[in-house]
């Protein structure tokens, strides 16, 4: 399980709503009926789902796949940013974590969105 914070609480593995709460940070330590009821909410929208009962406890795991949860904090991460695309593009550039590869590949899926589209094709 990771240590920073609650985010990846679920990513790593199946876990007990009880783990759960246990995983949040000292500073921030809701009652355990909060956290069931947010893993409960969670559950509805699908984004995790009950992996099986140990004692009667249901243990969850993340549900949908590690691309989609991706792309929805990209796209969360761009709406809310102040700075336009082509300055975080030049960011991630500037600190190295954007190479010639990742832009050939992006070119690639700018493509294949574009014949999409010419398609008609969401």
């Amino acid at each position: 399980m990771r240590s920073s914070g609650h985010g990846g609480a679920l990513e790593q593995r199946s876990i007990l709503d009880r783990e759960i709460q246990e995983a949040l940070p000292k500073t921030y330590k809701p009652a355990y009926t909060t956290v069931q009821k947010l893993v409960y909410r969670l559950e509805a929208k699908r984004a995790v789902r009950r992996a099986k009962k140990i004692g009667g406890a249901p243990v969850f795991e993340a549900w949908f796949p590690v691309m989609r949860r991706t792309r929805r904090f990209i796209d969360e991460f761009i709406r809310i940013s102040l700075r336009p695309c082509a300055a975080v593009m030049s960011h991630l550039i500037e600190s190295g974590r954007l190479t010639l590869d990742d832009i050939d590949e992006a070119r690639k899926t700018l493509k294949e969105a574009d014949e999409k589209r010419s398609r008609g094709v969401n």
